[in-house]
C-alpha cells in the first residue's frame, strides 16, 4: 500500500490492480481493511477505526483512491463528488489509434448487473445514464497509445465502455474486447491525478499517482514527463 497524502481528515493511496477497494463475492481482503490496520498501528488506536470510502475504483484499475478519516470529511467529500467538484484524470493505454487525437464522448450507458458490464444504449431509455468524458492522445510507442481522460460523470465502467465503443478497448481489458489479458491480471487504466478543495481546510489538494511498475507504463511516464 502506497500512501500519497494523509492528514487528520483524509488519506489518499495508490491502488494496485490486484487490490479490491471494498468487499465483494470473492471474500478477498480489501484495501479498506488494509488502511484501517495501517491507521490502527500507526496511531496506536484501540478498537475500531473509522474509515469512509468516498468513491470507487474497479479492481483491475490502478491509481488514486480517496478515503475519509472522519465522518465530517466523508460527508463533505461525498458532496464534492456529487456536485462534480473533484477533477479526476485517468491514463489509459490502447492499441488502436482513436478516430481523433482529441475527442468529447457523450453516450447513454446501460448496466447489466449479471454480467457486471455496461453497454452503450442505442436510444435513451429509463435504465440508461448519460456518460460524458474528454480525452486526448498524449504519447505513442511502436504498438500502443496513451490517452489522458477527464471524466465529467462517474458511471459504471464508463471509460472502459466508452473507449471500447469507439474501437479502442483498453489494453488487457478482455471484458470490453481487448484480445489478450495483461500478465498481472489488471487492465492498463490508471487513476493518475486528482484535485479538489479540501473539505475542512479548504486548501487545494492536488495528488498524482506514480504509474504501475511496468516497462510500458514507465516508458510512457518518462516520455510525457
Amino acid at each position: 500500500m502506497e500512501v500519497l497524502y494523509e492528514d487528520n481528515h483524509l488519506i489518499i493511496v495508490n491502488k494496485t490492480c490486484r487490490e479490491i477497494v471494498q468487499g465483494d463475492k470473492t471474500g478477498d481482503r480489501t484495501l479498506l481493511d488494509e488502511i484501517k490496520d495501517y491507521l490502527k498501528t500507526k496511531y496506536n488506536k484501540p478498537g475500531n477505526v473509522f474509515l469512509g470510502l468516498t468513491h470507487r475504483l474497479d479492481r483491475p484499475t490502478s491509481g488514486l483512491v480517496v478515503f475519509a478519516k472522519t465522518s465530517k470529511a466523508l460527508e463533505r467529500m461525498n458532496a464534492l463528488f456529487a456536485n462534480h467538484d473533484v477533477r479526476k484524470t485517468y491514463w489509459a493505454i490502447v492499441k488502436e489509434v482513436p478516430p481523433a487525437a482529441e475527442m468529447h464522448l457523450e453516450n447513454y450507458l446501460r448496466r447489466n448487473e449479471k454480467q457486471n458490464k455496461s453497454y452503450v444504449a442505442k436510444n435513451k431509455d429509463k435504465d440508461a445514464q448519460l456518460a460524458i468524458l474528454d480525452f486526448q492522445m498524449i504519447a505513442s510507442s511502436d504498438r500502443y497509445h496513451l490517452l489522458s481522460v477527464n471524466l465529467h460523470t462517474g458511471r459504471h465502467h464508463q471509460i472502459r465502455c466508452q473507449l471500447a465503443h469507439i474501437g479502442c478497448p483498453i489494453k488487457g481489458d478482455l471484458k470490453y474486447g481487448f484480445a489478450r489479458s495483461n500478465p498481472d491480471g489488471g487492465i492498463s487504466l490508471h487513476a493518475r491525478h486528482i484535485e479538489f478543495e479540501h473539505p475542512v481546510t479548504h486548501e487545494t489538494v492536488s495528488v498524482t499517482a506514480p504509474v504501475p511498475n511496468d516497462n510500458l507504463w514507465k516508458e510512457f511516464e518518462k516520455s510525457v514527463g
